[in-house]
This record gives structure tokens, C-alpha cells and sequence, in this order.
């Protein structure tokens, strides 16, 4: 398997070699600073790689380690060498973690002088090479512990101590320094200053000093400022650290100050989520100091603490008495200062606070803190948890709760007593969702839910769990199925999944957790459709996800999530039919009229997925729906539409939501056959799918164009008047909104073929003149885009039948209209401030054209003919090869659906040769949108006589693009060509007879034409394409001016008149003739009305004289140089005009002469006088 599709599971460290070369070469590349960056990243991308797996580094790091240290420790190393060592350095250490790292590092007696004087060297106020000040602080955190006492290294300092400080003093002035410092380097100097000052010989010199100075540097802190929030983070960082890794003796007489310092800061309240998280650190630390170590004996232990062991005894529940450390026998010896009140307190409300990373530190210094304290207080402590999940509370109050209930069970300090009061707070966390506005807060909480119960599986033995396990049983699978987001899903999953192999108790978990893994319920809709089917299957857990989707998710703020439920409903339905007919149906109905617009709108949805579900049961069963229903049902399903009316519910900003709905049920109703024939409400259904279809909204529109062949089908097939319904939708094609023109075009071509028998030819006319372009309609391109739709799904829906009526099906009398309007659709290129909007229209008829010929040669092959089919693959090959990307994507597809459809299709040109060009075993691979893909395939197809116009014309519209990459490969698979033909004179006749043809063909088509001048101009400066014009067709050059020079006649598109000018400079390379009627024009651009225009004709000229021989006599070169060089051409055309004059003497062409206007009084009086 590939790199890319392994992700981040990798099996060892692959690349060790080379970021061991890599630094064996710092000294080499040092001094390169494109080197040095590019090598920089390259380890840094390497060793990132690892991030989620570090400990594959474990077996190369004393190897790269010593290598880089070695450079460190280089006598007269440049500072460059060892700034990039060190940053490698901290590359590993990021990864693996500074723990891990600084154990691993030398430290020796020799290393301690020469690591102060690095560190001395440095500037603190510089942010550069900031990595390199971080591990020589990490570096000096494990040499500072070396065992022996600092004062030793002091036994050279002279009588006076201003002649040196003491290293101790300097180890400490360092740390104090750098705590102050906004990156990196204050981590790591608080973690040095903790290990240092809690030495047996420094913290008698100097931690009662040093933490006066802390304390003071805290109370001066002014955290509104960023500097003052720097400080403030640094002290509380190595205070939370000294008491950390201090001993309780050392440290107990110091804080109860720094707790009472720390409230009357009040940091708390600070904006800034650090420096509140740093409290709780602090504060927890402060609280177990006050406390005595001990493992409450009271505290719950599971008997076996191995999976294994789990799964093959079933040992009861023990305490563990036999732990190591201080173990209280009576309550007598517990010492419970009166601060440890006011540390508790200061958690609790931690739990409360607004960022995940505070509520997190105060869970788990709760726990650590629980664990020390008396049975009684501890469950004191666990009734103020539990008072945290109350719905007047916040949604940081319940994860934080949450999160301390996990560490309490984790720790086996929630006992089992407790649990009939806890999981009934989980299994309503696991359902927490707070609506606010448009969007719900409490994924969070439901996530901490799954870590609760992932804990109680590892805490807890199966018997305490018993009672609970059904409830926690079915709330994961709940969660793990239809939670909104992936990452509650999958930690659901995760937790049953724990709870299936450490208690075994879990109903069917085997068979659950098989299907519903970590990958698995990653796709929601799955999860709602396949795996809660496959989950239902199991009695225990049937009714629960009904329950579940019902009471909650149908009423749910995402829309999309309520119809998703609506089709799990539908799913459940049939395995339970009776409970949804008994008990579901009727609690649905009622929710149908609720006040809430999510409410109703999820209700109705999901009545409509039920009701089909039933008639599919019932069917399978021989019996009808109404045999199923009870008539009470019946009449309020029968009465349900009116009463949505009454109520409002289509008016208001919920209104097109709900006739979206109703759209739904309307056609799951048909589809049920509910018994409602020649009743009041087939009317109104009529009359809301007519109203739909004339709604602005697409997605409106589409549901009723779904309802309406179901709808018909089963209402309207035994009635007399249903031509009426074809004759009003086709009155509406003419409709002057063109959303209502859509709506009831896509209707037509819905209709059931028993309303299109003997009308086809009606609607199919009608349904031409809307896909046509119309004057003064030439806007409506999402009109004519589905009547073209229409069309191909009328052709579907009728067939092609060989002999029949031409009102009834396709035939050799009417196909013909059917390829013509989709030929001329094809053609249609209408542009408006949203782009080029007509290729909306061509798709649409390039998939008609798919459609209809795979119906007619499976079906009538006799109907389709050699000209059908040339036109057909010309003009797919020709939006093959346009500028589009995604209509490119939709003509390449069809092509080569076609030349490999089953049954064969005939008649197509040089079927041979597509073949090879476009071999099926690539197909697959082809990418039809990518310019690089298919131009080089459709490029080819330039040498068959057939494509090659239609190749030529969709390659000059890219060739001419703006997309830099676009006219690359258009270009350079013209010019690929050019070269495959240097020898062949026929092709190069056609080529350049096709290029003629294009130009005539479209004269005054700027979409075309200014991409042609882009193109010609291009392939004029091809030394391959001069050289066989030159000697096989004298005659293009002069066809192309005549034709360029009619193209711009009267033309004010600059654009347009620019890229002309380019061809005329192009044209000066060949005969005299030409070059002489160039030249001419461009005379006449050097006095153009637009200064771009004379500017420009005058750079080209002046770099085609110079690039192009003949073109001005030696005599008169350097005069005409001057002229086009020196002069201004963006003044005024009067003044320049004599030099141009002067201009046309000197190349011996013609001067223009102005044509006078003509007035309104020479017009009439000219006029009188004949």
C-alpha cells in the first residue's frame, strides 16, 4: 500500500539515514542560506511525520542525539553550525516530548560551565533561533541535578564577590530571566528552575527568596497588557511546577501565602485562557500539598487490571489494600486543613469555565485531590459534581462535570453506590444538545459522556455494572448511530467497544462492534440507513432507535439530519410494522400540526417514510394499506394537508420548507396507493404541486416535479380530463417568469406515458419552441436548459418503437425533431454576468444525445443513420476540446460511452482509429475535466478528415483562453501536430483549409473570433507552420488578411482590435503583396480613435521590423525605427497623424485619407438635389 493511502500508520523510523546525513552536512551547507532553509524543512517535514507515533523514533534517538550534541560541543563551531544542530534538535524534541529527551542527554560535571556560558552569550530580546535558547534551558535542567553541591563550583572565587557570581546565583538569574520571555523558552526555564530550587542545597539558599520574588513579580503584573500576562504566565508556571516536583515538607509553609496571594490576583476572571489554566495547575498542586500522600483505602478497585484476565475469570470486585504507600485505616488520621475548602471550591467553579483546557486541568486536580481525602468529604465532593447537571446550568458546567465524573470512576473514587444517581446523568449527557439560533452547543458534552463511560468499563467490575448495562448499552449505539458529528460517533463506538471487551455483557457487542467500527459510522448517512438497520435487527435495541428518532431526531435543528431520520423510520418500519402502525403513527400525526417548524416539517416528512414502509409490508403480505390502517388513521391522514393550510404552515420563512414536505408525502402517499381516489384533497394536492412548480426555489421544484408521475399515476390514470393537465403545463412554457417555465418544463417530462399517449408531438413542440433561443428571450438560458431535460426524459419514458403513431413514441418521423433541438442546443454559447450560462444547455443536451441514441440502437436501430452519428461524435469531440472544465468532463465521458456502448453503435467515423487513440483500458484512468488529459487524446483526431474541423474549432476557443494552463496544452498539442505533419502536404492543406473555414464560419462571433487572432498569432511565429504555408499554400495568407480585415470593419471592441494587430504584424513575414496590405492597415491603426490602439500597432511594428527580413528596404530603416520609437503615439491622432504620413512615404504604402460624415443638412440636401 502507498504512502498517501497508509496515512500515519507507519511501522518504523524509514528515513533515520537520511536526517542523519542531513546532519552530518550542517557544516557543509551552513553557509548556503537556500541549503540551510530547504534542508531545515525537510527534517522538519520528516520527523512531523511521526507525530502520532513518536516512539519510533526511541531506537535512533541516542544516535542522533550524539551527533547532534557533538556538533554543539565542536571547539570554535560557528554559531550558524550550532543554531541549526539545536533546531534539529528541537524537531525531535517536539515530537517525542521534552521528558523523553532530557533524560537523554549528557550530563556531566564538564558540561555545566560551558552550557551557562552559551546561555550567557545569548540575547533574551532576540526572537531568533529562539529553539536554540529552548534546549540549552532543557539542556541545563538534567546538568543542574548532577550530585554535587553548587558550592563546590564556586571554590575559585576570589574574597570579593563582585568578581563572580556564584553559579548557583547564575543558574537561577538565567531561569528568572527567561521566565519573562513570550516564546518558548519560558517552559523551559520554569521546568529547570523547579528542578533546581528543589535541590537539597539550593532550596536552603535560595526558594524562600525565590519565591518571595515570584510572588512579587505576580502581584505586579498587570495582565490587561500583553507583557504583564508573559510575566504572570512564567510565575504561575514554575510555581505550579515547583510544587510539582517539591517535597511536601519543603514546600507546605509557603502555600497557604501563594493560595491567598492567588485569590486576592483574582486570575480567574482574566480574559486570557493560559493564565486561567495555569491557576487550576497551581491551585491543584497547592491543594494535594496540603494534603499528605495516601491511597484512600475506601477507594473502589477492580479485581484484575488485564484484559485477558478479564475476559477468561470473573473475579468480584476487591480493595486493594496492598498499594504502595500511606494507607489510612481510621478517619482519625486524616488532616484536613481549612484551605483545602477554599482549593475545592476554586476547582468546582474551574469546571464552569468557558475553555476546554481549564475545565480539563480543574477535572483532574479534583481527582488527584479526592483521592487524599476521608470517604465522607470525598463523597461531598462528588455531590457537588453531580450538582452541576441541572438544565439551569451551562453547557462548560456539563462537560465539565463530565470530564471530573471520568477521572472520579477512572481513579475508583465514584463507588459503586453512587452509580444509580450517575448513569442516569450520562445517558442524559449522551443525548445533550442546546439549540442556539441556527446551530446546537453540546457536542462536547456528549463526547465527555463516551470518555465517562469508556472509563467505567476499565474502572468498573461487570457485576457493579450489571444493573446499568442495557441503558449504557443502548445509549452508545444511539450515539454512535445518530449523533450529529463524527467525532462523538466514533468515541461512542470507541466506548463500546471497551465496554464489549472489558465487561462482556454488552447485548449482541460482538456483532455490534464488528459492523459499527471506528470507520464505519464516519459516514452519517450509513449510519442512519445501513447500520441502524443492521443494528435493529437485535430485539434490545429495536424499539430504543425508534424511540430515539422519533422523539428527537425528527424534531432536530438540521434539516438534513430530520431527513435522514425520516428515511431510518422507513427502514425500522419494516421490521416492526406492527409497533409503528399501534404506537409511532399516531405520536407522528400529532407532531404534524406542533408549533415548532422543525417539529412539524421533521413529522411530516417522516409520516410519509412510514406510511410507504407499512404499504411495502403490508404488500409483501398480499394485503393493502387500508386493510392495515385503522379508519380513524385513515380520516386524519385524509384531513392532515387542509389542517397544514389552516395552520399556516406554508406562510412564513418555514413555508417553502414545508411544501418541500408535503411534495414528499404527496408522492410516498401515491406510491402507498392510500385510498384518497375522487376525493376533496386530490385537488388540493394538485393545486400545492402547481404551486411548487412555480417556485423560485430549485429544490422546490424538483420535489413536486418527484411527486407528479407518482401522483398521476395513481390518481389520474381511470380519468377522462387528465389531457387538461398536459394543455395547462404546456400554456406555461410561454410563461414570461422563468422559473415557472422551468418548474413546468421539468413537469412535462415527468408525466407517466399513459398522459404523453397521443400528445407527444404537442408537448415535444412545444417543449422545442422553449428550448429554442426566442428574440429578446435570449436570458432564460435555465428555461431552455430543462425543456432540453424534458425532452430527453419524454424520449425515455415513451420508447422508440418501429411502427407506431407519431403521438405515441419515437419514430422515424419525429427522432429527427429530437437530435435537431439537441444540435442546436449545442450551439448555444449565451454569456451573462454569471459566465458563459449556455454550457448549462449543453450539458443537458449532450446527456439528451447519450440518452436517445443508447434508447434508439438498443432498441430501433433502424431509426439512426451515418449522418446522425458523424454529427453526434463531431460535436462531442468539439465540446471535448473546449475551454470549460466541466462540460469538458460531460463530453468526454459521452464520447467514450459511445464508442463502447453494448449494443455497438454504427456508423461512427474512423471507429478504428478511436479506438486506439482512446483504448478502454485507460478510460478509467482519464480524468476528462484535466486540460492535460484530454486535449492530448482529442489533438489526434486533428489528422482524421471527419473531426478535424470540429477539433480545430473547440481548440481555438481554449488556444485564445485567459487560463494560463488551458492554452499551454491547447497550444502545444497544435504545435504537436505541426510537427507530425511537416512531411505530409494533404494534411497541411486540410489543416490550413479547416483554419479558413472556422474564420469564415464565424465572422463577427468575438467568442471565436478574438480566440482565432490569439491562436493564428501564435501559430504564425511557428517556423513549421510559415514553412509549409510558404510552400504549399501561397494563398492562406492573404485569405486570412481579407478575412481579418472584414472581421475588425467597423469594430470598437478593443479587445478584439489588439489581437488583429498582432495577425497583420504577423503577416509582414510573407510575399510583397500581403506584406504591402498589411503594413496599410497598420498604418491606419497608428492613427486610430483609441491611443491603446496606436501605442500598440506601433510597438508590433517596430518588433516585426526587427524580427522579420524585407520588411522595410536598408535604405530607410533606421529613419523608420526612429519615427515608431521616438514618437508619442498615445497624444492626440492629429499629431500624430503627419508622422505617420511620413511613415507611409518611407515604406512606399498608401496614406489613408479621412472620409469626411456625413451631416443630417448634406443628407437632406443631398437627397433634394438628386
Amino acid at each position: 500500500m502507498s504512502e498517501v493511502k497508509r496515512g500515519r500508520f507507519l511501522e518504523e523510523f524509514h528515513e533515520v539515514n537520511e536526517v542523519a546525513q542531513i546532519i552530518d552536512n550542517i557544516t557543509s551547507f551552513f553557509s548556503n542560506q537556500i541549503a540551510v532553509e530547504r534542508n531545515v524543512e525537510r527534517v522538519q517535514y520528516v520527523i512531523n511525520e511521526y507525530q502520532e507515533q513518536p516512539h519510533l523514533l526511541d531506537p535512533h534517538l541516542e544516535s542522533l542525539l550524539g551527533q547532534l550534541l557533538d556538533i554543539v560541543k565542536t571547539p570554535n563551531a560557528p554559531p550558524e553550525v550550532i543554531s541549526i544542530a539545536f533546531t534539529f534538535l528541537y524537531f525531535i524534541t517536539k515530537t517525542r516530548g521534552y521528558k523523553v529527551i532530557v533524560r537523554m542527554m549528557p550530563h556531566e560535571v564538564a558540561d555545566l560551565e560551558p552550557l551557562l556560558a552559551m546561555l550567557a552569550k545569548r540575547d533574551p530580546a532576540s526572537s531568533e533561533n529562539w529553539e536554540t535558547t529552548y534546549m540549552l534551558l532543557l539542556w541545563l535542567s538534567i546538568v543542574c541535578m548532577i550530585p554535587f553541591d553548587m558550592c563546590r563550583f564556586d571554590a575559585n572565587v576570589a574574597e570579593t564577590p563582585s568578581e563572580k557570581i556564584p553559579v548557583m546565583i547564575r543558574i537561577i538569574n538565567i531561569g528568572k530571566l527567561y521566565l519573562e520571555m513570550v516564546d518558548k523558552s519560558r517552559d523551559a526555564a520554569a521546568y529547570m528552575l523547579s528542578r533546581f530550587l528543589t535541590r537539597p542545597d539550593v532550596k536552603v539558599a535560595a526558594l524562600s527568596e525565590f519565591i518571595v520574588w515570584a510572588l512579587t513579580k505576580l502581584k505586579q503584573a498587570d495582565i490587561q497588557t500583553s507583557v504583564g500576562r508573559t510575566t504572570a504566565s512564567g510565575m504561575l508556571t514554575v510555581l505550579a511546577l515547583l510544587y510539582k516536583f517539591g517535597k511536601r515538607e519543603d514546600l507546605i509553609e509557603y502555600a497557604p501565602t501563594i493560595l491567598e496571594q492567588l485569590n486576592a490576583l483574582n486570575f480567574q476572571e482574566s480574559n486570557n485562557t493560559l493564565l486561567r489554566k495555569l491557576v487550576m495547575k497551581a491551585i491543584q498542586r497547592l491543594g494535594l500539598t496540603f494534603l499528605k500522600a495516601r491511597v484512600a483505602a475506601w477507594r473502589y478497585q477492580r479485581g484484575s487490571r488485564s484484559l485477558v484476565d478479564n475476559l477468561k475469570s470473573s473475579n468480584p470486585a476487591t480493595l486493594d489494600m496492598s498499594q504502595d504507600g500511606i494507607q489510612d485505616h481510621e478517619a482519625g488520621d486524616y488532616e484536613i486543613p481549612d484551605q483545602i475548602e477554599e482549593v475545592i471550591e476554586k476547582l468546582l467553579s474551574g469546571l464552569k469555565d468557558n475553555d476546554t483546557v481549564v475545565r480539563w486541568s480543574a477535572a483532574k486536580g479534583i481527582g488527584r485531590i479526592t483521592g487524599r481525602l476521608p470517604l465522607e468529604l470525598a463523597d461531598e465532593v462528588v455531590g457537588s459534581v453531580m450538582e452541576l447537571f441541572t438544565f439551569s446550568e451551562t453547557v462548560a458546567a456539563w462537560h465539565g462535570g463530565c470530564l471530573c465524573l471520568a477521572e472520579l470512576g477512572r481513579r475508583g473514587l465514584l463507588l459503586p453506590n453512587r452509580l444509580k444517581d450517575v448513569v442516569p446523568v450520562i445517558i442524559r449527557a449522551l443525548n445533550y444538545d442546546e439549540k442556539r439560533a441556527n446551530f446546537s452547543v453540546g457536542a462536547n458534552v456528549r463526547d465527555a459522556a463516551c470518555y465517562i463511560c469508556w472509563a467505567f468499563a476499565r474502572a468498573y467490575d461487570t457485576k457493579e455494572l450489571a444493573p446499568y448495562v442495557n441503558q449504557i448499552a443502548e445509549s452508545l449505539v444511539i450515539v454512535s448511530i445518530y449523533d450529529r458529528e463524527v467525532n462523538v460517533r466514533r468515541a461512542a463506538a470507541a466506548a463500546f467497544q471497551e465496554n464489549v471487551g472489558r465487561l462482556g455483557s454488552f447485548p449482541h457487542g460482538i456483532d455490534i462492534l464488528t459492523m459499527c467500527d471506528y470507520f464505519a459510522v464516519g459516514n452519517r448517512t450509513n449510519c442512519y440507513l445501513e447500520l441502524s438497520n443492521f443494528v435493529a435487527q437485535f430485539d434490545e435495541y429495536t424499539l430504543s432507535l425508534i424511540e430515539h428518532l422519533v422523539d428527537i431526531k425528527i424534531c432536530h435543528w438540521d434539516i438534513s439530519l430530520r431527513e435522514l431520520a425520516a428515511e431510518g423510520l422507513h427502514q425500522l418500519t419494516l421490521r416492526v410494522p406492527e409497533h409503528m402502525t399501534k404506537n409511532v403513527l399516531p405520536k407522528v400525526i400529532e407532531k404534524c400540526l406542533a408549533s415548532d417548524a422543525n417539529t412539524h416539517h421533521g413529522a411530516l416528512i417522516s409520516l410519509a417514510q412510514i406510511v410507504y414502509a407499512l404499504s411495502k409490508s403490508a404488500a409483501s403480505n398480499g394485503r393493502s394499506l387500508g386493510d392495515v390502517l385503522e379508519p380513524e388513521i385513515l380520516k386524519r391522514l385524509l384531513e392532515l394537508t387542509t389542517e397544514i393550510q389552516e395552520a399556516k404552515f406554508f406562510k412564513g420563512v418555514n413555508g417553502d420548507m414545508m411544501r418541500k414536505a408535503v411534495c414528499c408525502l404527496i408522492e410516498k402517499f401515491s406510491l402507498s396507493h392510500v385510498p384518497f381516489h375522487k376525493t376533496a384533497v386530490i385537488g388540493v394536492w394538485q393545486s400545492l404541486i402547481n404551486e411548487c412548480l412555480e417556485n423560485i426555489d430549485a429544490d422546490i421544484q424538483m420535489a413536486a416535479v418527484s411527486a407528479l408521475p407518482a401522483f398521476c399515476t395513481e390518481y389520474y390514470k381511470c380519468e377522462v380530463h387528465c389531457n387538461d393537465l398536459v394543455s395547462k403545463y404546456v400554456k406555461e412554457l410561454v410563461n414570461p417568469v422563468e422559473k415557472s417555465r422551468c418548474g413546468y418544463a421539468l413537469a412535462l417530462g415527468s408525466l407517466p406515458e399513459f398522459l404523453l399517449s397521443g400528445n407527444l408531438m404537442f408537448v415535444l413542440r412545444a417543449l422545442v419552441r422553449a428550448a429554442t433561443i426566442q428574440p429578446k428571450q435570449e436570458a432564460l438560458v435555465e428555461g431552455r436548459r430543462d425543456a432540453v431535460k424534458a425532452v430527453t426524459s419524454i424520449c425515455k419514458t415513451v420508447g422508440a418503437k418501429e411502427s407506431c403513431s407519431v403521438d405515441d413514441a419515437l419514430c422515424a418521423e419525429n427522432v429527427g425533431v429530437v437530435y435537431e433541438l439537441f444540435f442546436d442546443s449545442l450551439n448555444d454559447y449565451t454569456l451573462d454576468s454569471r459566465g458563459d450560462v449556455g454550457t448549462w444547455v449543453r450539458e443537458a443536451a449532450m446527456v439528451g444525445l447519450y440518452e436517445v441514441t443508447s434508447l434508439i440502437v438498443s432498441t430501433c436501430p433502424h431509426l439512426f443513420n451515418e449522418n446522425t452519428c458523424k454529427r453526434i461524435f463531431c460535436s462531442l469531440a468539439q465540446q471535448a476540446s473546449e475551454k470549460i472544465d466541466r462540460t469538458r468532463g460531460v463530453a468526454g465521458s459521452i464520447f467514450s460511452k459511445l464508442l463502447y456502448h453494448i449494443p455497438e453503435i454504427p456508423y461512427i467515423p474512423h471507429r478504428e482509429e478511436l479506438l486506439r487513440i482512446f483504448p478502454s483500458e485507460d478510460l478509467e484512468d482519464i480524468n476528462w475535466t484535466v486540460p492535460s488529459h484530454t486535449f492530448v487524446r482529442f489533438a489526434k483526431l486533428l489528422s482524421l478528415p471527419a473531426y478535424t474541423y470540429s477539433i480545430l474549432l473547440g481548440l481555438t476557443v481554449s488556444a485564445g483562453g485567459l487560463t494560463e494552463s488551458l492554452v499551454k496544452h491547447a497550444m502545444g498539442c497544435l504545435v504537436s501536430f505541426l510537427s507530425d505533419i511537416s512531411n505530409d502536404s494533404e494534411q497541411q492543406k486540410l489543416l490550413t483549409a479547416s483554419l479558413l473555414t472556422v474564420f469564415s464560419d464565424h465572422q463577427k462571433v468575438d467568442r471565436v473570433t478574438i480566440s482565432f487572432f490569439k491562436m493564428i498569432n501564435q501559430l504564425l511565429a511557428n517556423t513549421i507552420f510559415v514553412k509549409f504555408i510558404v510552400e504549399n499554400n501561397a494563398g492562406f495568407p492573404m485569405s486570412l488578411f481579407q478575412l481579418t480585415k472584414a472581421e475588425i470593419g467597423k469594430c470598437m471592441n478593443v479587445q478584439k482590435i489588439l489581437a488583429s494587430i498582432d495577425v497583420f504584424n504577423g503577416l509582414l513575414q510573407f510575399s510583397d503583396d500581403v506584406r504591402v496590405k498589411s503594413l496599410a492597415q497598420l498604418m491606419y491603426f497608428l492613427c486610430h480613435n483609441y491611443p491603446i490602439v496606436r501605442k500598440n500597432a506601433a510597438s508590433n511594428l517596430y518588433e516585426s521590423i526587427v524580427t522579420y527580413d524585407n520588411v522595410v528596404e536598408d535604405a530607410v530603416l533606421d529613419d523608420v525605427t526612429a519615427l515608431l520609437t521616438e514618437t508619442q503615439w498615445d497624444q492626440p491622432a492629429d499629431v500624430v497623424r503627419p508622422i505617420r504620413n511620413q511613415l507611409c512615404d518611407l515604406l512606399g504604402v498608401p496614406k489613408p485619407t479621412l472620409v469626411a460624415k456625413k451631416t443630417m443638412t448634406d443628407i437632406v440636401f443631398g437627397t433634394l438635389n438628386t
